[in-house]
């Protein structure tokens, strides 16, 4: 069996879960994002649609792709939590809130159901793509809190406290492009997307991360945008370039 059979193979037993195996599934995944404080209990709600959207859209390699982001992320906030809780940047104890869960997750979630619906790969590119994003965007922004140094404006290039919104480090950014492929991998070896998607929704990924460096750099620092609404934002553009070219 050469490579190209064996993904296959994989792809067809991932793809098909039942109702009860998926809710299950979700159930659980729900709890344990609850139990370990990564999600509040509306997080925790918002979570398992999601969760479930995934599951039942695109086969089981949605949810797997679902977990990486998970652990990717939560990973992420605990490296150096000490830290960013004395400098006021730390993720809240009590974890992700159901709007949090919703700003960043939605628009894979609701690319996951019209994939389940039409059948469309672009659909699936999509979904990559906006999971990408979010992760490479959080661990971007934590790694570079913990471990980056001083950061600097995505605008101006400007040294500025640990913690703006729109600043980067060299050692974050690399951290959240690591994190982007991981997730794009987990989706390519799984199924979720071919190989050009891959690439596709790999490179608007990257491209939405930088947006919402500018994003945060410009309209949030001025307080025209909240921070869901930049991370919604950014996951809609990530989303919809990977659409468009895959």
């Amino acid at each position: 069996m050469n490579h190209l059979a064996a993904i296959g193979l994989i792809s067809a037993r991932l793809a098909a879960p039942n109702l009860w195996s998926a809710a299950g599934i979700t159930l659980v995944f729900a709890l344990f994002a609850w139990l370990v404080r990564a999600l509040t209990t509306s997080g925790a709600v918002a979570g398992a649609v999601v969760s479930f959207a995934l599951i039942r859209g695109v086969g089981w390699g949605g949810f797997l792709a679902l977990g990486a982001v998970f652990l990717l992320t939560w990973i992420a906030t605990r490296i150096g939590y000490a830290r960013k809780l004395k400098l006021g940047t730390a993720e809240s104890r009590r974890g992700r809130d159901a709007l949090q869960v919703f700003a960043n997750l939605a628009l894979a979630a609701g690319a996951a159901v019209l994939y389940g619906f039409a059948h469309d790969p672009r659909f699936a590119a999509a979904l990559a793509a906006a999971l990408a994003e979010v992760t490479g965007d959080t661990v971007e922004s934590e790694i570079g809190q913990a471990v980056g140094g001083v950061p600097r404006l995505v605008t101006s290039g400007k040294r500025v406290p640990i913690g703006t919104d729109g600043a980067i480090t060299l050692r974050g950014s690399l951290a959240g492009v690591l994190a982007i492929a991981t997730v794009i991998a987990v989706c390519f070896s799984t199924g979720v997307v071919e190989g050009r998607a891959a690439l596709v929704s790999a490179g608007a990924a990257l491209a939405a991360t930088l947006l919402d460096s500018l994003l945060g750099a410009t309209l949030e620092r001025n307080r025209r945008l909240g921070n869901n609404s930049v991370n919604f934002l950014s996951t809609l553009v990530a989303a919809a370039i990977a659409f468009a070219l895959s």
